[in-house]
């Protein structure tokens, strides 16, 4: 919960807060400023941590991950919770993202794109309504997929406008619906079943 002094001090260091670029991030990690172990991405130049999963949250990334579940052609592979560098400021780790085989990748550099994004979302709901939503869309991720633990429904995203940081089309798939992905054909689940 903030204050209104919370608030105001935010607002007022928003406007004086130096952000990162990607090297710079890259630089702190390899000089071993952050824990092994610690959960961080980099969104808009600002290092943040990732809310930590209780049981519910890793046993959907888990469904999300498994090749079963997923049932994915194989010119497509499954990312969880690795990084996408999307700009020079920006470099999430979603939980799940479905890329293209042939996406460019090496051992010094990570996929810069990906076909369909999946973040499960409970404590980092606003966040990932808010922010990355339109890091997402300026990045032109076709498909962004928003499982949202308090309601438990699938917040699908689609149409990204690049030029405002959005999605054009926006749906909310509950219990009784089946999740039909347009940027990976052949991918669909009823919702009911990676919620159960």
């Amino acid at each position: 919960m903030t204050s209104p002094i919370t608030d105001d001090v935010d607002r007022l260091l928003s406007h004086e807060m130096r952000r990162l670029r990607l090297g710079e991030y890259h630089r702190m990690i390899e000089a071993g400023v952050f824990d092994e172990d610690e959960r961080i991405e980099l969104l808009e130049g600002v290092i943040v941590t990732v809310s930590p999963q209780n049981a519910f949250h890793a046993l959907l990334v888990e469904r999300l991950s498994d090749p079963v579940f997923i049932a994915l052609p194989p010119q497509f592979v499954i990312r969880c919770q690795l990084p996408l560098t999307l700009s020079d400021t920006d470099e999430p780790e979603p939980d799940i993202a479905i890329i293209d085989r042939e996406t460019p990748r090496s051992r010094h550099h990570q996929p810069t794109t990906a076909r369909l994004i999946f973040e499960v979302a409970a404590d980092s709901l606003r966040k990932d309504r808010e922010i990355k939503a339109a890091l997402y869309a300026r990045a032109a991720i076709a498909e962004y997929v928003i499982v949202n633990l308090t309601d438990e429904c699938l917040e699908v995203h689609r149409d990204p406008d690049q030029a405002a940081g959005r999605y054009s089309t926006r749906v909310t798939l509950h219990k009784a619906e089946t999740f039909v992905s347009t940027a990976v054909i052949g991918l669909r689940f009823p919702v009911a079943e990676l919620l159960a």
